[in-house]
């Protein structure tokens, strides 16, 4: 059962889901969401190529928590304006279609002058604790995680942005991915009126509170966004809203996903919808206190359990 965020619970019980046996009882908890943010964002701050040291630092931090999870790490380097850079995979192996894969990323460096809480240190926590989660599951398809380096500009959009570097990479050694998720900006909530903002013309059919998580796909994933909605509707009760469209739209394309459709994979974003809601976006003021703990530790649960029911069909 899942808690009403009035309870002050630190933590949320996973859905029952077929096959029971082959999982632990893990749980999303909502203290080691707020240890990484506050990693991140209070203790190393703004991280990307102009301050390589943070961000090795960054990286360095993904790495031994994940190992600490149990997990052996692939790091894949690449040389970009003279630093390494840095791409972090897992993998829990799929027992019955290992080489059938979901996979999860995230980008982990920030924009210069932002301590990128939100974006992307939302997103990076979430990934570890949903391999944290999953960590004794056995999926009947194989479930990755990747750490992306480089997502933000200068390099977004272009073929040094490490999801692009991966991406190519995956696609070169044959990878069959299913369909990619993108953890982008997710965790930053409202209950205000008004305080949510879209593109022209869809306003209208959405909305005006912030309160709610979106997944949003071009149109030739739809279908796997549109299954994933089913699912994740299914096993939570957390507000969701979903959006297929044109990836010319502003936002939609905005993050690691958009390297996976140019290879040909299905990918969609799991996000808060970032500078349409979130009014600290890409400034100073994206701190650790900005996050609404309660309501991310909420949503993440959604997700563990999407993917848990995912991974075994």
């Amino acid at each position: 059962m899942i808690e009403s965020d009035s309870k002050k619970s630190s933590c949320y019980w996973i859905f029952a889901v077929t096959n029971m046996e082959k999982y632990m009882n893990e749980m999303i908890n909502i203290e080691e969401l707020q240890r990484h943010v506050h990693r991140l964002a209070v203790e190393i701050g703004e991280r990307h190529i102009y301050l390589p040291a943070k961000l090795q630092q960054t990286g360095d931090y993904i790495r031994q928590t994940w190992e600490e999870q149990g997990y052996d790490v692939t790091p894949y380097a690449y040389i970009v304006k003279g630093v390494e850079s840095i791409n972090y995979e897992i993998t829990v192996p799929g027992e019955r279609e290992p080489q059938d894969i979901i996979l999860i990323g995230a980008h982990y460096d920030s924009v210069p002058g932002c301590p990128a809480a939100n974006d992307n240190g939302s997103g990076i926590a979430a990934l570890l604790e949903l391999s944290r989660c999953m960590r004794h599951c056995r999926p009947e398809a194989t479930v990755r995680f990747v750490a992306f380096v480089n997502e933000e500009p200068p390099f977004f959009y272009w073929g040094n942005m490490g999801s692009m570097v991966y991406a190519r990479m995956a696609k070169q050694r044959g990878d069959k991915i299913r369909f990619m998720v993108s953890l982008e900006t997710i965790g930053f909530y409202s209950e205000l009126p008004h305080s949510q903002r879209y593109p022209p013309i869809i306003k209208h059919f959405y909305p005006d509170t912030g309160n709610f998580i979106a997944f949003v796909s071009n149109l030739r994933s739809r279908s796997v966004m549109r299954q994933a909605v089913k699912v994740y509707k299914a096993v939570s009760d957390f507000p969701i809203e979903n959006l297929a469209t044109l990836a010319a739209v502003p936002g939609v394309s905005w993050s690691d996903h958009l390297s996976f459709w140019r290879q040909g994979y299905k990918a969609f974003m799991v996000t808060d919808t970032a500078f349409y809601r979130y009014p600290y976006y890409h400034t100073p003021m994206d701190t650790y206190e900005k996050l609404n703990y309660s309501r991310f530790t909420h949503m993440c649960t959604g997700l563990l359990n999407m993917l848990m029911r995912l991974s075994q069909h």
